[in-house]
């Protein structure tokens, strides 16, 4: 049997999240940052040094969200979806990174993730409450095409094969960038720490002798845990339609489109997925709420260290092979 991404037990249940009150030793931040709530937090004695090792994550994630955010005109995603339609360019080796990352998965899920989703994506204004065309839709969707994304390892440089191509690493940034963050803490000596980026969290070490605790909120109702996670050394990211959405004659368009139809996934309510790695968990979190609970779970269930939690369209809790859930009352 394969590990259970090293969550030493899942208990679910359907109250309200405790969170035990920090000791004097634990130093946290939260902030604004990748259009989301990063919140920190690390076990560390001295002040000056937590304050400094708080900074560094938190500057982390800003250099990853000047980098890699698409709506910033000066990041370095922004100036490949301007040049790549025209031809080959230079890209950093983290860039590069992801985009292999993202294509690994691509493959994986069958094209259930696909950066170029954004060829579409881009289209829907969720404040506004808007979605695209239908002509519109229809055009842009025939440029969403993982494979359209064309990569040269020998010379690290990428180029679009479409010039409609538009990419968004949404799916698998967050995920790096927190990811990122815990590699600098344990570099820095970190024994016991938690970072997140919005739905993606990543669990370094234990909360001195319990397990750090973990909520996935229930899909309709807000501030309501549906299971609570107690886990040590453990990524977790969730992906769920109540992020970014408006409803339109009583349909629900969120941000987490189909590849294959360019409108918004709707088998699945949530996904929560664990692992070993916040790039892996993001991006297949997404995966999994596209292909849907049965495909979703299938695939995982052939993945080593990797489970999931789904909540289907029913509002029914469903979990991988590995997961072996105590039920309890309110």
């Amino acid at each position: 049997m394969k590990p259970v991404c090293l969550v030493t037990f899942l208990w679910v249940v359907l109250l309200l999240l405790g969170v035990p009150p920090a000791s004097a030793q634990w130093r946290e931040d939260v902030q604004d940052i990748m259009g989301t709530r990063v919140h920190a937090e690390i076990w560390e004695q001295d002040p000056a040094r937590g304050e400094r090792l708080l900074a560094m994550v938190m500057a982390e994630m800003r250099r990853i969200e000047a980098a890699f955010s698409p709506y910033l005109e000066s990041s370095e995603l922004s100036l490949l979806n301007r040049q790549a339609p025209g031809g080959w360019v230079e890209i950093s080796s983290e860039l590069f990174d992801l985009l292999e990352k993202s294509r690994s998965v691509s493959e994986l899920t069958g094209g259930a993730f696909d950066v170029t989703y954004a060829s579409v994506g881009r289209y829907y204004d969720y404040r506004a409450g808007e979605r695209p065309p239908d002509e519109l839709l229809k055009q842009a969707l025939e440029a969403i095409d993982y494979r359209y994304v064309e990569l040269d390892p020998e010379h690290r440089r990428a180029r679009y094969a479409r010039p409609e191509v538009y990419v968004d690493l949404g799916g698998i940034a967050k995920g790096h960038a927190v990811d990122r963050a815990i590699e600098l803490l344990l570099d820095a000596g970190v024994a016991q720490a938690s970072v997140s980026a919005g739905g993606d969290s990543r669990i370094l070490g234990d909360r001195r002798g319990e397990p750090w605790n973990v909520g996935v909120r229930d899909p309709r109702r807000e501030g309501v845990m549906a299971v609570m996670l107690p886990l040590l050394d453990t990524a977790v990211s969730t992906s769920g339609d109540y992020e970014r959405y408006f409803e339109a004659d009583g349909v629900r368009y969120h941000h987490i489109l189909d590849p294959a139809t360019g409108d918004s996934a709707r088998n699945t309510w949530s996904v929560t997925v664990l692992g070993a790695e916040a790039t892996l968990t993001d991006a297949l979190s997404t995966s999994v709420f596209v292909l849907g609970p049965e495909k979703g779970i299938a695939l995982i269930d052939t993945l080593p260290g990797i489970d999931a939690i789904v909540i289907d369209a029913q509002g029914t809790l469903r979990y991988s092979a590995d997961l072996a859930p105590l039920t309890a009352s309110p």
